[in-house]
């Protein structure tokens, strides 16, 4: 029997983590996978997926411009459209996961969903809830990528998702953390990186609330690397608190790894994740990572604080005191730094590849 096509579902690609879990994960199945598409509406990140990929994108390159849920629409319309003409295909969603499942099983195509961050970050929204209880059962094989998200799924959802871990390439990172830049830490200080969109989720707020309190105690210097819709705010809350001799937003980059490199802290500051990549980039180069005990991955990259420091959501005193623990110690944060590096086995680039295929498979 001829194993059926795939097609992978992501509208909107963004250069976030779960967008280079995406490029690692497409290219490694179109190794053994014959016939695989893409269906997005981002033309500029084509170089990054493999020539046997069939890339199906819109007619016009202007849809980045537009918001996600209409990057989401013109895909649905596609996707439709590619599985009204041939039904030999399985879908692979990485996002509008509840629209998909619905056009599958309204044409009998069998689907497998990854969601992508905790329903903690948005299951307070009763109707959704609701509807994705409901609606996510119907998925062939619904999978997560920590046990901790596991569990929240099984508690929201009652249902019992596949885990797989993120795929860590950790030869490539540490090459790309070797290319040369301008020395953009001040000597002598406590290095301080943050990483990840502007945006509420990753409330990069509470960690400047922190900085400002102990702005008199320590020497520091904070870089925030990212772009989104609450960067102003941010950078006006650090010119009214006199922190702007301290702070420097950096515009996204294609490569961060020289600049986790060049730190001495990572902290993330997320009311919620699914599995954070960053962490996991700053523990391959060896780097401190405080993080918020939020749902889901950090607490189990860290294994419960064995691996760096864990402080609760939006809580800037209990952060800018980890910060200045982690500054009077830092000799002692080698044996965090040691336990997290040895911890990272578990997110082997070709285990986890192979799980994503096995699981492909066992539907085709």
């Amino acid at each position: 029997m001829t194993k059926k096509n795939l097609i992978i579902f992501m509208p909107s690609i963004e250069g976030g983590g779960v967008e280079k879990n995406l490029f690692i994960i497409a290219n490694y199945l179109s190794k053994s996978i014959n016939n695989i598409s893409l269906i997005t509406t981002s033309y500029k990140y084509k170089k990054k997926f493999n020539r046997k990929i069939n890339i199906i994108l819109p007619k016009k390159n202007y849809w980045d411009k537009f918001s996600r849920r209409l990057k989401y629409l013109i895909c649905l319309l596609m996707l439709f459209k590619k599985l009204i003409k041939n039904k030999n295909y399985i879908v692979f969603a990485f996002q509008a996961n509840l629209y998909c499942v619905l056009i599958c099983k309204l044409l009998s195509i069998k689907i497998i969903i990854r969601s992508n961050s905790a329903p903690e970050g948005w299951s307070k929204n009763i109707i959704k809830k609701i509807l994705y209880k409901n609606i996510i059962s119907l998925a062939d094989k619904v999978m997560v990528n920590s046990y901790d998200f596991q569990k929240s799924m099984r508690k929201n959802f009652d249902i019992n998702p596949v885990v797989i871990y993120n795929p860590l390439n950790r030869s490539e990172i540490i090459k790309k953390s070797k290319l040369k830049i301008k020395n953009v830490f001040p000597k002598n200080c406590l290095k301080i990186i943050n990483i990840g969109r502007f945006v509420d989720q990753k409330d990069q707020i509470t960690i400047l609330k922190s900085l400002n309190i102990i702005k008199e105690k320590i020497n520091f210097y904070a870089i925030f690397l990212g772009r989104g819709i609450l960067k102003n705010k941010l950078i006006n809350y650090t010119n009214n608190n006199g922190l702007n001799n301290n702070i420097k937003f950096i515009d996204f980059q294609k490569n961060p790894y020289p600049f986790i490199k060049h730190s001495d802290v990572l902290i993330l500051s997320s009311k919620y994740e699914g599995l954070p990549n960053v962490l996991l980039e700053a523990i391959t180069l060896k780097k401190f990572v405080i993080s918020t005990n939020c749902p889901t991955g950090p607490r189990e990259i860290l294994s419960n604080g064995k691996g760096g420091y864990l402080f609760p959501i939006g809580n800037e005193k209990s952060l800018s005191n980890k910060i200045v623990l982690y500054n009077k110690s830092k000799s002692k944060s080698k044996k965090f730094i040691e336990f997290a590096y040895k911890k990272l086995e578990r997110f082997d680039y070709n285990i986890n590849l192979n799980k994503y295929l096995n699981l492909v498979n066992s539907l085709r």
